[in-house]
C-alpha cells in the first residue's frame, strides 16, 4: 500500500512539473512574443542560458542564487517576520525531506550506522519540524490575524497553510502514539533488544514508563525503586546505543505527555497505523499537488529571480519575454506586497474594483494564460485593474519573487484594449502612462485603435446620445438650447477668442487638430452658444482633454471650459451606461 501510494504521487508530481515547465514555452499573456512558436522559444531559453553560463553575467546569476534565493534578501527587506516565517518553512522542510523523508538514501549513505532514533538525529528531527511549524504559525497570524491592508486569502491561500500544518501536526502526533504505545515498546524489545527474561523486560518496561513516556497497561506510579535500577541496567546494555531518551523529541515527547490519557485506548485500536497512514497520505496529497498549486512557487520563484538579475530589458529577445512573463505568474506567492505598495490602490478604495490590486491582477492573469474565458464582468474589471496602473513601478521594486509586474502589466493592457471590448478610460488623462511608451514599442494604429474604438463606443461622431443610431445632421441648430450637462451657462460668454485654443497641449499635439479633434476647445463654446449642443457633445476633444486647466485659466471671460468639456465627457458615458 505505501509503495502504491508513493509511486502515484511521484508520478503525479513528476507529470504536474513536466506539464508546468511545458506551459512556460506554449502559453502566452499579452503581447510580448505573440508570434513566436513554443519550439522557437525553448531555443530562446536554450541561448539565453549558455549566453549567461559563458560570460561575465554568470556573476550576477551566482549573487541572485546566494543572496535572493538562498537568503531570500528581497523578502527581508519587505518584513523581518516574514523573511522569519519564509525561512523557518523553507529551510526547515528542506532538512526534513534531506534527514528524514529520504534518510534511506541520504542519511544512511552519509552517516555510519545511522538510527533516526539517536541524537543528533533524533533531536534534529524535531527541531526542524519545530521550524516549519513556527514558520506557518506566523504565515497564519500575518494572514489571518495581523492581515495587512489590501492582503486578499483565496483557496490557494489557505490550502498551502492547511496541507503543510497538516503534514507537520500528522507527523508529531504520530511520534507522541509511538512514544506512548506499549505496543511499539515491545515491539522494540522484541526486535532490537534480544530479552528473553520477563523479569529484565518488566524492569526495562518501569524505567520506560516513568522516563520515556511509554504508558503501561500493567505498570504505572508509583514505581519501584529496585525496579527502576534494574530497568537503568537493562537499558544501558540493550537500548542506549540505538534509542536516544525519548524528551529529546520535544516535540513528540510533548504530545505523548497530552494523549496520555487516551494512550492505552489508541493503542487498542492500532493508533500508530491509523496515524501512520494520515501522515503519509497528507505527505503524498501535498507532493502530487504541489505543480499545480501555489506551492509551485519553490520551482518558478528562484528561476524568476536569477532570469530577472541576467536578463537586460533592452536587449532580451521578445521570445524570451515571452516565456519569462508566463513564468512570473506561477513565481507569485500572491503575499500582497505589490498591493501594499500599488500607488493606484486608492482607485480600489474608491471603486472597489479587487483587480485594481497588482495581487489580484495575476490570480485572474492567470486564468486568461491558461485560456480560461472570462465573462464580460470579469473581462471589463481586469480591463480596468490594468488601466489604472501609472506605470510607477512600485509593485516590481517590492515583489519578494522579482516579478517585473511593470512590464507585465503593460503587455497586457495592449492585449486587453487590443482584443476585450471598449474601454471608456483610454479616453482619459489615464492615457498618459500608455501614451509615455508609445514611441518605444507600440505602432501608430497599435495605440490609436482602442482609443478609436472606445470613442465610438461611447459617444460616435456627431450623433444623438440618447439615441446612437440616429445620426444627427450637423446643420442642427436649436438657439438658446443648451446641453443637459452644462449646468452653468459660462459659455454664453465667449467671444471666440481662441485663448483656450491657444494654450491647449492637446491642440499643439497636432499639425492638423480640427482633423482629429473635431472641434477645438472655442469652437465647442460656440457650438453650445449657437445651441448645437449635440455637435458640440460629438467632438473627439472631449475626449483628448487632459484636464489640465490651461484654457479655463488663460480665458479672459472666466468660461468654465475644462469644467464644461468635463461634463460633456461624463454625460456621453453615462448615457451610455444607463
Amino acid at each position: 500500500m505505501f509503495d502504491y501510494l508513493l509511486y502515484t504521487s511521484l508520478a503525479v508530481f513528476l507529470l504536474g512539473l513536466i506539464y508546468k515547465i511545458s506551459t512556460w514555452f506554449t502559453r502566452k499573456i499579452g503581447i510580448a512574443g505573440k508570434d513566436i512558436t513554443a519550439a522557437q522559444r525553448l531555443l530562446s531559453v536554450v541561448k539565453g542560458i549558455t549566453g549567461v553560463v559563458f560570460s561575465t553575467k554568470i556573476l550576477a546569476l551566482l549573487e541572485a542564487v546566494a543572496l535572493d534565493v538562498l537568503l531570500q534578501r528581497r523578502i527581508l527587506k519587505e518584513s523581518v517576520s516574514r523573511w522569519l516565517a519564509h525561512m523557518l518553512i523553507f529551510y526547515g522542510f528542506t532538512l526534513l525531506l534531506l534527514m528524514h523523508a529520504l534518510e534511506s538514501v541520504i542519511s544512511e549513505a552519509i552517516f555510519n550506522e545511522y538510527y533516526s532514533t539517536v541524537n543528533p538525529f533524533f533531536f534534529l528531527r524535531d527541531f526542524f519540524g519545530a521550524m516549519v511549524l513556527a514558520g506557518v504559525l506566523l504565515a497564519a497570524l500575518r494572514r489571518y490575524i495581523a492581515k495587512p491592508r489590501r492582503l486578499r486569502s483565496g483557496g490557494m491561500d489557505h490550502y498551502t497553510i492547511i496541507i503543510v500544518a497538516a503534514v507537520m501536526l500528522s507527523g508529531i502526533a504520530l511520534e507522541g502514539v509511538k512514544i506512548t504505545s506499549h505496543s511499539e515498546f515491545m515491539r522494540m524489545v522484541e526486535d532490537y533488544a534480544g530479552l528473553d527474561d520477563e523479569d529484565e523486560i518488566e524492569a526495562l518496561e518501569t524505567l520506560w514508563a516513568k522516563e520515556y513516556g511509554t504508558v503501561s497497561p500493567t505498570i504505572t506510579a508509583p514505581f519501584d525503586a529496585e525496579l527502576l535500577e534494574a530497568g537503568r541496567e537493562v537499558h544501558e546494555s540493550s537500548c542506549q546505543d540505538c534509542h536516544a531518551p525519548a524528551p529529546y523529541a520535544f516535540t513528540g515527547f510533548a504530545a505523548a505527555n497530552l494523549i496520555k490519557p487516551i494512550a492505552l485506548w489508541l493503542d487498542e485500536h492500532d493508533g500508530v497505523t491509523l496515524l501512520w497512514y494520515v501522515h503519509v497520505i497528507a505527505c503524498f496529497i501535498g507532493l502530487a499537488y504541489l505543480p499545480f498549486s501555489k506551492m509551485f512557487h519553490v520551482f518558478a520563484a528562484p528561476v524568476s529571480l536569477i532570469a530577472n538579475r541576467v536578463m537586460e530589458p533592452d536587449k532580451s529577445l521578445p521570445a524570451n519575454v515571452a516565456t519569462r512573463q508566463i513564468m512570473e505568474l506561477d513565481a507569485c506567492t500572491h503575499c500582497g506586497s505589490c498591493s501594499l505598495g500599488c500607488s493606484a490602490a486608492m482607485m480600489f478604495e474608491a471603486i472597489g474594483n479587487e483587480y485594481i490590486l497588482p495581487s489580484e491582477k495575476i490570480t485572474l492573469l492567470k486564468r486568461l494564460a491558461a485560456g480560461k474565458k472570462l465573462d464580460d464582468e470579469q473581462l471589463r474589471a481586469i480591463q480596468e485593474g490594468v488601466y489604472f496602473c501609472t506605470n510607477c513601478d512600485r509593485c516590481t521594486v517590492r515583489c519578494p519573487s522579482g516579478i517585473r509586474l511593470k512590464e507585465l502589466w503593460y503587455s497586457v493592457r495592449e492585449k486587453l484594449l487590443a482584443e476585450g471590448p471598449p474601454l471608456p478610460l483610454v479616453l482619459s488623462p489615464f492615457s498618459f502612462a500608455r501614451g509615455l511608451i508609445l514611441q518605444q514599442t507600440l505602432a501608430t494604429d497599435s495605440y490609436s485603435s482602442p482609443i478609436d474604438k472606445a470613442r465610438q463606443a461611447v459617444s460616435g461622431r456627431f450623433v444623438n446620445l440618447t439615441n446612437p443610431d440616429t445620426p444627427i445632421p450637423l446643420n442642427k441648430h436649436n438657439p438658446g438650447a443648451s446641453h443637459p450637462a452644462v449646468t452653468d451657462r459660462t459659455y454664453t460668454h465667449c467671444f471666440s477668442c481662441q485663448s483656450c485654443t491657444t494654450v491647449c497641449p492637446v491642440v499643439a499635439n497636432y499639425e492638423n487638430p480640427e482633423q482629429v479633434l473635431g472641434l477645438l476647445p472655442h469652437q465647442i463654446m460656440c457650438s453650445l452658444g449657437l445651441g448645437l449642443s449635440d455637435m458640440a457633445a460629438g467632438a473627439g476633444m472631449i475626449w483628448d482633454c487632459l484636464t489640465c486647466y490651461k484654457c479655463q485659466e488663460n480665458c479672459p471671460q472666466q468660461v468654465q471650459v475644462c469644467d464644461i468639456l468635463w461634463r460633456l465627457k461624463n454625460h456621453a458615458v453615462q448615457s451610455i451606461e444607463h
